[in-house]
Order: C-alpha cells, then structure tokens, then sequence
C-alpha cells in the first residue's frame, strides 16, 4: 500500500525542517510518543537506528536518506507492519513550506493487521494527516 500527503505550513522551510528533526518536540504533533532512543550510529545520519516508543507500540527507525532540507526517508519497522516514509520540504516562499510525506507499507505481519488493511485502508493515511496536520500547527504556533 502506497499513499502521498502533504500540507503547506506558514513557517520557512529551516524552522519547519528543524522541528521535523528534533526528538524533544515530536510530543507536540505525534500522539501517544514518548521517546527516541539512539541505538546506533549518529543522530539523524544515514545508517543511524532508533528505537521509537509509543504508549501503545514501539518502532525500530533506520534513516536511509537524509538529504534536508530536500529530502529524507526512513525505514520503520513494528511487529505488525514494515515501511518507509520519504519526505520532502519543498520552499514556497521565504515564509511558505510544502510538507510532502510518501508512505509506502511494504509488510503486514498477522491476520488482524492484514484484515484492517482491506476493511480500512484510508484508516493508515488518516494517520498520516492527522499528524502532519499537529506538525503544522504546531510549527506555525512556535
């Protein structure tokens, strides 16, 4: 499964891209995060793995392209669920960013998981949205 979001955020695109990559804000606009543990290499680097905790899952993040403020995609495994997502800011005015986020779900792992995916695909990019839509206002608020 293969979906694109984006949103136009009223902030420049280093605000918007600082904000995207700094850990201590992501519980302003992710709900239910808690924390990012570094596990191996440098920060925000490509090959760099995290262990992202949710209250209600954990996630395993490794950076495969991190090309900022253009581009950056990471892998991001669950128990139930493999895939990556590769975002891009694109600069639409000194106080404008376009906020483009590519999800594509390579894996399902386990009935209940493949069963909401065909009963409910548009629950995965509603997700999605909701929070870009949080990191929007969140940005534009700071």
């Amino acid at each position: 499964m293969k979906f694109t979001c984006s949103t136009d955020i009223n902030a420049p695109r280093d605000k918007v891209v600082s904000i995207f990559l700094n850990p201590e804000k992501q519980h302003h606009f992710q709900d239910g995060f808690i924390s990012k543990e570094l596990l191996s290499g440098t920060l925000n680097t490509v090959g760099a793995q995290s262990k992202m905790t949710y209250k209600k899952l954990e996630l395993l993040e490794t950076i495969q392209i991190n090309k900022l403020p253009n581009e950056f995609q990471g892998l991001y495994e669950h128990k139930h669920t493999t895939n990556t997502m590769n975002v891009k800011f694109i600069p639409l005015s000194d106080e404008k960013t376009r906020y483009v986020s590519e999800i594509h779900y390579i894996k399902f792992n386990g009935f209940i998981i493949n069963l909401m995916v065909k009963l409910f695909p548009k629950l995965f990019k509603n997700q999605v949205n909701k929070w870009m839509f949080q990191f929007k206002r969140y940005v534009e608020s700071e």
